[in-house]
């Protein structure tokens, strides 16, 4: 019996590893899993539609459905192979005089793209929990360490909020450095902090102990990225939201039974046992679950501060995100 060839477009991660190495095999489907960077995947994803599915972002995702539901290019399936959290996604010009979260008012601060991700979860979590509202800072897009990134969708903000690219020729990085810009954004750490560069530092001295703070007090753990398919591949075969839903359930569990291995070290990480055992402390067993429901609270919060931000005409509920072959599973 034939397989339906379906190429995957995802980064490395160890919770596909066993998607890449064929370990597991989504039922039906013969796939092709393409490694490539996301941010390359994002872009030929929403520009060309090259692959059946991929790794998406999920800010891209949510301001891409707009209106019209039923028709747009792109589905999705609860699977998340990117989560993070980002306070430690904060940094500042060292002689800014930024030395709180409430002294970004006023200020003019970079974001890659307005629309980024990480940068939706960081302006919602600055106004909700620190008292910096999303039209109180003049944002400056471009790129981060090579001129001339622009945004991937077009944009419709409301008038109070203040998005401007940077020069043709000028990145964010640098303008971090000089202090053209007072603050940064950033899913990617800027290259002048990690060459010890005096002029740059985070926000937050302790950007862990911050995010173990926000994880403990709302149970959040930051969604990323999301798995999207063509339309018209799913209409064809409304079972592969499915079938690649198990194959990324499989192939997580896979990866959560090798990092309880302690015989040997699998990763490079002397005390991983102990890192471990804090982060299921922190954020319960299941850590980094898949599906709508284990996810509605974090999702809820996302679409809030998506439509708060100019990103949706209207607050999105969890649901339409997802096709409804993923929104549960049967028992027996």
């Amino acid at each position: 019996m034939s397989r339906v060839p379906i190429t995957l477009a995802c980064w490395d991660y160890d919770r596909t590893q066993a998607l890449a190495d064929g370990s597991v095999r989504p039922d039906g489907v013969d796939l092709t899993y393409l490694c490539l960077p996301v941010e390359e995947t994002f872009f030929r994803m929403l520009r060309h539609r090259e692959f059946e599915a991929a790794e998406m972002s999920l800010s891209s995702y949510v301001t891409g459905l707009g209106a019209d539901q039923e028709n747009g290019p792109l589905v999705a399936i609860p699977v998340f192979p990117s989560r993070a959290f980002r306070h430690n996604g904060i940094y500042v010009h060292s002689g800014s005089g930024i030395e709180k979260p409430a002294d970004l008012v006023g200020r003019v601060v970079g974001v890659p793209e307005y629309q980024l991700t990480a940068v939706v979860w960081i302006r919602g979590i600055l106004a909700e929990h620190h008292d910096v509202p999303v039209a109180s800072v003049h944002y400056r897009t471009g790129g981060m360490h090579q001129p001339g990134r622009v945004e991937k969708q077009a944009l419709n903000l409301p008038p109070e909020i203040d998005v401007q690219p940077i020069g043709p020729d000028r990145t964010l990085a640098d303008m971090l450095v000089t202090g053209e810009i007072d603050a940064l954004y950033a899913p990617r750490t800027p290259r002048p902090l990690l060459e010890g560069r005096p002029e740059v530092r985070r926000l937050f001295a302790d950007p862990r102990a911050a995010e173990e703070q926000y994880a403990a007090e709302t149970g959040i753990f930051p969604i990323m990225h999301v798995v999207v398919l063509r339309r018209e591949v799913y209409q064809a075969r409304p079972w592969l939201a499915r079938s690649l839903y198990t194959a990324f359930e499989r192939a997580k569990a896979a990866t959560e039974q090798r990092m309880g291995e302690t015989a040997a070290n699998r990763y490079m990480l002397p005390w991983l046992y102990d890192e471990v055992e804090r982060t299921r402390r922190l954020l319960g067993e299941d850590f980094w679950p898949y599906g709508l429901e284990p996810n509605r609270a974090t999702l809820e919060v996302f679409l809030r501060y998506a439509h708060e931000q100019g990103l949706t005409d209207r607050r999105l509920r969890p649901e339409e995100l997802f096709v409804p072959e993923s929104w549960e599973s049967y028992v027996i």
